[in-house]
């Protein structure tokens, strides 16, 4: 598009403000990617990004409290509606506050945008306030933001920009998905030139926002696109395990990852899991990827997750994992009792298991899912029942309510019956995401998000503002007290945007968790991880009139809170009073358990060796 002559006009016409760079990204954004919303934090050297959002009408912009959490924001809003995620952020601290955030969001395969303001390029390696050009012995934001992003590029002129941008946005749709960062100098941003609109990878339609969906087409960044690919190899020796598994009637377990998800697989998965005949479980960031209340569910897998899971793995001939790589995170626990067993993998990147037969998926996860099952379904019907049975949901050691003293498990089941069918539940680290993670079966039409790329505390405040924007379903937030005071501000930014966000804190007046490993792991006596007592409903509710806030301390008073705040337009707060010495749910404790396991037949049985030996790890632990 042309730059604007203010002088066509005669005197005295409107001038026609000149077509800027940033007028540029923000138009080519808005019509050819489909965005609708940009979070950010306001500031000198992005100031002109959101001006230009101003102008054009076409994107709401959204201010959030601290730079992580308008990414954490960004992360959840297309984790729950499937859209291209765009962050801005100014130079300096504003910019390295993206770091953590970006870094959760390549782990966990996350396509994000971020436009990264910059001082002008006249000041740098001149010792300008917040130079991060790498000139001058300055801090180089290139090579920090390097390995959080599968694309970084400095812009340095106009005419880059309309190369570079929709470069960036293919690179975060690409395979593997995740954050681009353009990193954008304040003259660039103003520079005015005859820009062109640059077109991106071809989108569609706004992708599936929940429950069991499945079109020809993925969404506009979600779900996947298989024109030009070759299709599954259904011939090799990965599809002959699984038909021998079908035709003998062996016991099958599925392992569903956040692949399935992303593809927007559900009902390609229920599909192949009926024809094959088997259990499904999932990893802890995947537990909306099938059905919680289906028979064939038995759990959740790895270090947070059901007993009930190696249980039926140990009478498994074949385990087939699928949209996953088998992290550890899904792993932990489950690693002893896999050999013996064949191995079969659908995912579009490795297993980490070598052992791992790989099903070449040619058209992507969904396609490849179709394929296998086609095949399956014209073999010879399984023998005996649809399935084995199982003898359901076992749980790891944990503590009941008695009395006024309410334990973690009620609560969360609290929260569970009280959620609409197509919420978006988004849950934080710590004692809390395990308890939540063991307790709460995913919404069967809704989203179940968890970041455990990097875990950062705090990142559900974020994330479910994010969630909530992108498809406007009621969403609940499950986060302690420690991770709200990292980042629960962002509650402000829930009541700015009149959100239907309910934040249920978890306020033990601890980092309960690490008090655990102290106790567990050193002996206890240490007071780093103790605090003063708080009351964080009242105190939000000072903070906010008007905003329904309140502290409880028994299930019928939450339950009442829940029931009364189910339907209001805006958000809600609602803090339970919990004890710091209860503990939660996770493998690596259970040699310390005194309170019994719950569940159908025998106690679980002692963590196994693998992690025993990793209890002083922190790579298996919640923070």
């Amino acid at each position: 598009m042309p730059t604007a002559d203010p002088t066509a006009h005669g005197a005295g016409a409107p001038t026609v403000p000149p077509y800027r760079v940033v007028d540029h990204i923000v138009g080519h954004l808005a019509d050819e990617v489909g965005v609708r919303h940009l979070f950010g934090v306001h500031g000198a050297n992005i100031e002109d990004v959101f001006d230009a959002v101003f102008r054009a009408g076409r994107i709401e912009a959204v201010l959030a409290k601290h730079e992580f959490s308008a990414a954490a924001m960004a992360d959840g809003y297309h984790r729950a509606g499937n859209r291209l995620a765009v962050v801005a952020a100014t130079s300096g601290g504003g910019a390295l506050n993206l770091v953590p955030a970006l870094g959760e969001a390549y782990a966990s395969r996350v396509p994000v945008l971020a436009l990264v303001g910059q001082p002008p390029r006249a000041s740098e390696g001149r010792g300008a306030f917040q130079d991060q050009s790498g000139l001058g012995g300055s801090v180089d934001a290139g090579a920090v933001f390097s390995g959080v992003s599968r694309f970084c590029a400095r812009v340095e002129s106009a005419e880059a920009a309309e190369k570079l941008l929709p470069l960036a946005v293919q690179a975060a749709l690409g395979e593997p998905r995740g954050p681009a960062v353009l990193l954008l100098p304040k003259d660039v941003q103003q520079a005015t030139a005859a820009l062109r609109p640059a077109r991106s990878p071809a989108v569609g339609a706004p992708g599936p926002t929940g429950g069991e969906t499945g079109g020809e087409t993925g969404g506009e960044t979600g779900g996947e696109t298989t024109r030009g690919r070759e299709p599954a190899d259904c011939a090799g020796p990965a599809a002959d395990a699984l038909e021998q598994a079908r035709r003998a009637g062996a016991p099958v377990l599925v392992v569903a990852g956040a692949e399935v998800v992303r593809s927007d697989a559900r009902r390609e998965l229920a599909r192949f899991v009926t024809a094959l005949g088997a259990w499904v479980t999932v990893e802890p960031d995947a537990k909306d990827a099938f059905d919680n209340h289906d028979p064939r569910f038995v759990g959740v897998a790895g270090v947070i997750g059901h007993p009930s899971v190696r249980h039926c793995l140990e009478r498994a001939a074949v385990c087939v994992l699928v949209g996953t790589r088998f992290p550890q995170t899904a792993a932990a626990g489950l690693e002893d009792a896999l050999p013996g067993r064949t191995l079969v993998c659908l995912n579009r990147e490795p297993a980490y298991p070598p052992s791992a037969l790989a099903l070449p998926l040619g058209g992507g996860l969904r396609q490849g899912l179709r394929a296998v099952t086609a095949r399956l379904e014209a073999s010879p019907p399984r023998p005996g029942p649809p399935f084995p049975p199982h003898e359901g949901l076992r749980y790891l050691p944990h503590e009941r309510s008695d009395g006024e003293r309410i334990a973690l498990r009620e609560i969360v089941e609290t929260v569970a019956r009280a959620l609409p069918e197509d919420a978006n539940v988004v849950s934080d680290a710590g004692n809390t995401g395990c308890g939540v993670m063991h307790f709460l079966p995913a919404p069967r039409h809704g989203r179940y998000l968890l970041a455990l790329g990097m875990g950062g505390m705090g990142f559900s405040f974020g994330a479910g503002i994010g969630a909530a924007l992108a498809n406007g379903r009621r969403t609940v937030v499950l986060a302690g007290d420690g991770s709200f005071f990292m980042h629960g501000m962002e509650v402000h930014t829930a009541v700015e945007h009149r959100l239907p966000i309910t934040f249920v804190l978890f306020n033990n007046n601890a980092h309960a968790a690490c008090l655990s490993r102290e106790e567990f792991l050193y002996g206890g006596g240490r007071p780093y991880n103790v605090f003063r007592p708080s009351d964080l409903g009242q105190g939000v509710a000072a903070m906010f009139p008007g905003l329904r806030a309140a502290t409880v301390r028994r299930l019928d008073e939450l339950r009442d809170f829940l029931a009364a705040t189910a339907d209001s337009a805006g958000p809600a707060v609602v803090s339970v009073e919990v004890r710091h010495d209860e503990m939660p749910p996770y493998l690596p404790f259970v040699p310390f358990a005194t309170a019994p396991a719950d569940g159908p037949g025998e106690p679980a049985a002692p963590a196994p060796a693998s992690i025993r030996s990793a209890e002083r790890t922190e790579g298996v632990t919640p923070r």
